[in-house]
């Protein structure tokens, strides 16, 4: 902050995220605690249709992006 007093407003903060059309929900960050197994084959396709979402947070605001 001595070197530079407005750092604080230089900082960014981003994430994405995919949203698959067809339903598909990516479990890699769900967690599941049960006493049966959870694990179950379901067939999907190659390269489902989704839409990816692109979010940044700044002092100056939002920044948002959809592809």
């Amino acid at each position: 902050m001595a070197v530079v007093p407005d750092f604080h407003k230089r900082i960014l903060f981003s994430d994405e995220a995919h949203f698959w059309l067809n339903g598909y929900v990516n479990k890699q960050n769900c967690r599941v605690w049960g006493e049966s197994n959870p694990q179950v084959y379901v067939e999907t396709p190659l390269h489902p249709e989704k839409l990816t979402v692109w979010c940044a947070l700044w002092a100056g605001g939002i920044l948002l992006q959809k592809r």
